[in-house]
């Protein structure tokens, strides 16, 4: 991507509708080979910027999904070791022992690769995903921290693996927990926020263009004022696009034209039972009546 407006004009392409602040955020991160920290709420899209930029460049997207107690087993390398109990007892019944059996146990052949180092082996350089950084231990975070450093990793047995290309990396966090400066020092920034009305309605077009354009108004302005009101868990992007998606299925032409219709494909926008209580159906028909 030559500039960051062809680099948004292909996130577009692929149906992500990114703001300019974040797109020259990812054109820099990509033109200087650091990695793009996106922080945000929970649904606003920043998974989907990962997706949209592999399919944009015609690469792979190797995702790492974090989580407390994650450790490098599982997001490096781990060695396949029902197949070496195999290989080892086969051995013994060829009379075979010792170092040459040791050391091909510890081969390539029984080495399984986990995502960062699949992402350092790739020929042509994917875009490799590290979702929810936060929510994984600060240990982990300090060691991933000087793999995106130096692109290589040490696997005792087989030496350095050092990187056939530099993956475009880029993290998400939700916010559970601080990041250390480093990572941040680390990375370029980017904060993905709830679109505005016009880049929704952009987004829902892009992803359903079969949505007429009344009703993808109705759907984006009532999904907005949802938004607005005290829930326990704020619908996204994705879960705008559902609710479009099951409110087309349907056949509804107008939000306001059948309550109960109305309020039954809520259960794609409302999560928990305090949402759902939250919005009872006279609330969500005042919400739809500001959203025409």
């Amino acid at each position: 991507m030559k500039d960051w407006s062809a680099l948004q004009d292909g996130l577009a392409g692929q149906g992500y509708i990114a703001a300019p602040d974040l797109a020259m955020a990812l054109h820099l991160s990509i033109s200087l080979g650091r990695p793009l920290l996106l922080e945000g709420a929970a649904g606003v899209g920043k998974t989907e910027v990962a997706r949209a930029l592999a399919a944009a460049e015609g690469t792979r997207l190797i995702r790492l999904q974090c989580y407390e107690g994650l450790d490098a087993a599982h997001a490096i390398y781990e060695w396949n070791y029902q197949k070496q109990l195999l290989a080892i007892r086969a051995a013994a019944e060829d009379g075979e022992t010792g170092t040459a059996v040791e050391r091909r146990i510890f081969s390539e052949e029984f080495l399984l690769e986990r995502p960062l180092l699949q992402a350092i082996r790739q020929p042509e350089a994917p875009v490799l995903l590290i979702d929810e950084i936060d929510r994984a231990d600060e240990e982990f975070e300090a060691y991933l921290l000087e793999v995106l450093s130096d692109f290589q990793i040490t696997v005792p047995e087989l030496g350095t693996i050092t990187a056939r290309s530099i993956p475009r990396v880029v993290l998400t966090s939700n916010g559970t927990r601080d990041l250390s400066d480093a990572l941040r020092r680390r990375c370029m920034y980017a904060h993905v926020a709830y679109p505005d009305r016009e880049t929704e309605l952009a987004i829902l077009h892009a992803r359903a263009p079969e949505v007429e354009a009344r009703l993808a108004a109705q759907i984006v302005g009532f999904v907005q004022a949802i938004r607005r009101e005290r829930l326990e868990k704020v619908p996204g992007v994705a879960e705008m696009l559902n609710f479009a998606a099951a409110v087309a299925g349907l056949g509804v032409a107008d939000l306001s034209a059948d309550p109960a219709v109305l309020h039954a494909t809520m259960a794609t926008l409302l999560k928990t039972e305090g949402d759902r209580a939250a919005i009872p159906p006279k609330v969500a028909a005042r919400l739809v009546g500001r959203a025409a």
